[in-house]
């Protein structure tokens, strides 16, 4: 409606020039404003009922508020900030992500990009940050989109994830998503499995027996994004996430009931500026 008021207002002025001045070349009509002109920004806040992170749930009831922006370069730089704000979980769990993530690009029909995040948990005195470096890798397969993601982490300062004698600790997803029209909307259907390399090593000494490398978790979502407008995008979903017997992440509670076997959801606003 914006677009059509404001070419009409245009075209009227555009009569005015033409009927006082027919002598002069006529004056070109701007082009109408694009309202969702984007400047590479988002920001995004939602709802979960847990707070699970690489299979293991840290708490209950949490708010995520993600803000970040991205430019063209040599390379496509993305960097932005997560907050996980933890309401039911255990003490020191809020954790902030600072990130830079940069795509480099094709190779043999995998989408390739970097990533560096700083982790820091502000709730724990006198534990410092961490830094994680991650490999990304996507190709579409055509019946669904594979997807891969390799961090590496070299010294974690936290109790539950240090990794044995420090030397440093891997963590591998690996998954397909695949999207189904489902009522003028696309379903998002997503499925993978969680491979640990040291990485929960601590967290499994204590409560797994002691292993440290082996199958992690599974998971199951399905996303249903709801384009609001142009900018906004509200994405409700609903995930399972389990272990079976001998996976590192099978037994493992940080929460009173926390187990393994996790059915989860929550919603999301996005909104691109």
């Amino acid at each position: 409606m914006k677009k059509t008021l404001l070419i009409t207002a245009i075209s009227v002025l555009t009569l005015g020039v033409h009927a006082g001045d027919w002598g002069k070349a006529p004056v070109p009509a701007k082009a109408p404003i694009e309202e969702c002109l984007d400047i590479g920004g988002n920001i995004s806040v939602g709802y979960h009922t847990d707070y699970v992170y690489h299979g293991v749930r840290f708490g209950r009831d949490s708010v995520v508020t993600d803000v970040n922006y991205g430019f063209d370069s040599v390379i496509p730089l993305t960097f932005g900030a997560t907050y996980k704000n933890v309401i039911g979980g255990a003490p020191g769990v809020d954790h902030l992500e600072l990130y830079l993530r940069g795509d480099i690009g094709s190779f043999a029909g995998f989408d390739t990009s970097i990533s560096y995040t700083q982790h820091f948990f502000p709730e724990l005195a006198g534990v410092g940050s961490a830094g994680e470096i991650g490999l990304h890798v996507s190709r579409d397969l055509g019946l669904a989109v594979f997807k891969a993601n390799m961090l590496f982490n070299g010294n974690y300062p936290n109790s539950w994830n240090r990794g044995n004698n420090d030397n440093g600790a891997w963590f591998y997803d690996f998954g397909l998503e695949k999207s189904v029209a489902l009522g003028g909307f696309d379903l998002v259907l997503s499925a993978g499995v969680g491979y640990s390399d040291n990485y929960w090593s601590n967290l499994q000494l204590v409560q797994s027996g002691g292993r440290s490398a082996g199958w992690n978790h599974y998971y199951v979502t399905a996303a249903l994004p709801i384009e609001l407008n142009c900018r906004a995008t509200l994405v409700p979903y609903v995930s399972y996430t389990g272990a079976p017997d001998s996976w590192l992440a099978d037994g493992v509670s940080i929460v009173p009931g926390g187990g393994t076997d996790i059915l989860h959801g929550g919603i999301s606003l996005s909104v691109s500026f």
